[in-house]
């Protein structure tokens, strides 16, 4: 039975060693913990600033994230950019606890003009690889805010989604809320759950803490229940995943055999 960790933290930008300690000491903490596995918010590394992390050097990153995997004994899912021919993407990769990198995978929905003027979006489906047993798949923060790209990473063969991400604060994000007000805490605990549960998948979602981020980092079932929720702070969510509840969960609610995709092209 697998055991995953979600670090919630803050990074500084410009600060990659400093950003990569923090790293290496949460995988400490997950591998202490009994974790197989740690997910680490979007472009961490570099801290979340597109046009400055859009110049950082990510396969020397990605040599030093796998670096941490081997030493630490602990899988580790990772944001960095990559650099094809002087096209760049945002992209995570899943390094096992060699530090082998077994998936990357390239974020398809960009969000705001400094992302799109830094990046270019991916192109391809998701892919899931195995890890302790799991089929593991891929995403980027605005990826799960769209029911498709779910589907297609559980059409993959995905049991468990690892989403890096960065969502900024929209007001005073945690407090009483007015009905008729967007706040962007609410992609944790609404759409991530939905997600988990209209696809029989788990789901976890790594974010980074208050203030300038919402916190609320998930990790979600095949259900649609919470199984572990950051508040606003630096936290390590810790849960156990169950492969067979994923099958379970799908017999349950049989959404992907019963949709009719004709009626909505």
């Amino acid at each position: 039975m697998p055991r995953i960790g979600v670090l919630q933290a803050a990074s500084r930008v410009g600060a990659q060693e400093e950003n990569l300690s923090l790293i290496r000491r949460s995988a400490v903490r997950a591998a202490e913990a009994g974790a197989d596995l740690l997910i680490t918010p979007e472009l961490f590394a570099t801290g979340y600033a597109p046009a400055r992390a859009a110049e950082s050097d990510g396969a020397g990153l990605r040599k030093q994230l796998a670096a941490i995997a081997d030493e630490e004994g602990i899988g580790v899912v990772a944001s960095t950019v990559e650099d094809e021919a002087g096209t760049r993407f945002i992209a995570a990769s899943l390094f096992d606890e060699t530090g082998a990198e077994l998936l990357r995978y390239r974020k398809a929905h960009l969000l705001g003009e400094e992302e799109r003027r830094a990046f270019t979006p991916g192109a391809g489906v998701p892919r899931a690889a195995l890890f302790r047993g799991l089929r593991v798949a891929l995403g980027i923060r605005y990826d799960i805010e769209f029911p498709e790209y779910a589907r297609s990473a559980v059409r993959a063969g995905a049991d468990l989604l690892c989403i890096p991400t960065a969502v900024r604060a929209t007001g005073d994000v945690g407090g009483p809320q007015p009905l008729h007000t967007y706040n962007a805490e609410r992609i944790s605990t609404l759409l991530v759950p939905a997600r988990s549960l209209e696809n029989g998948v788990y789901i976890a979602y790594a974010n980074y803490a208050r203030p300038d981020f919402t916190g609320t980092s998930v990790i979600a079932s095949p259900y649609g229940t919470l199984l572990a929720a950051a508040a606003r702070g630096e936290e390590l969510l810790l849960t156990d995943i169950h492969p067979d509840e994923v099958q379970r969960a799908r017999r349950l609610n049989t959404y992907a055999q019963d949709i009719r995709p004709e009626l909505y092209r």
